[in-house]
């Protein structure tokens, strides 16, 4: 949503699924998480990059990005490791229907697709496997990153 369009109840509804949800859910399980589990947040290259009408959603995929960095410090006791999953344009259903007609929705993959160094979307099993590995023992010394699967698109 455009700044000049932004309504509290906008803010509200996108802060309450992204952060406030990612806060208490982690809350919650505490309890029941092993010492020495692995944590994985969901987070975004937007948390790096700026993007026309974006500046609510790309804001609070920052805040978890930063929650990963607190987080990890936080729970080292119990040697928890926190890391925060970036995945960037993904091959999905909502990617592929970004926009009101087919056309434009084509229009904005083929974009997207260029920002990326790769030249492609991901691919969902892409996404699937990096969680995998940070939350597996191969990842053991890895903790309070921020891991984009993104096809190089957050680091050009």
């Amino acid at each position: 949503m455009p700044l000049e369009s932004i309504t509290e109840k906008f803010y509200d509804d996108i802060f309450n699924i992204n952060v406030k949800g990612v806060l208490f859910t982690v809350q919650k399980a505490l309890p029941i998480l092993n010492d020495g589990a692995s944590i994985i947040l969901n987070a975004s290259l937007v948390s790096i990059k700026g993007g026309t009408a974006a500046s609510v959603y790309s804001a609070t995929k920052a805040a978890v990005r930063s929650f990963a960095r607190c987080w990890c410090v936080d729970l080292k006791d119990r040697k928890i490791r926190v890391n925060a999953l970036s995945p960037g344009y993904t091959d999905t259903i909502l990617m592929n229907n970004m926009g009101n007609t087919k056309e434009v929705s084509k229009a904005i993959v083929e974009h997207v697709t260029k920002t990326t160094v790769i030249g492609r979307l991901g691919q969902p099993i892409e996404i699937a496997k990096a969680a995998l590995f940070l939350a597996s023992d191969d990842s053991s010394y890895i903790t309070g990153i921020e891991l984009f699967v993104d096809g190089g698109a957050a680091q050009i």
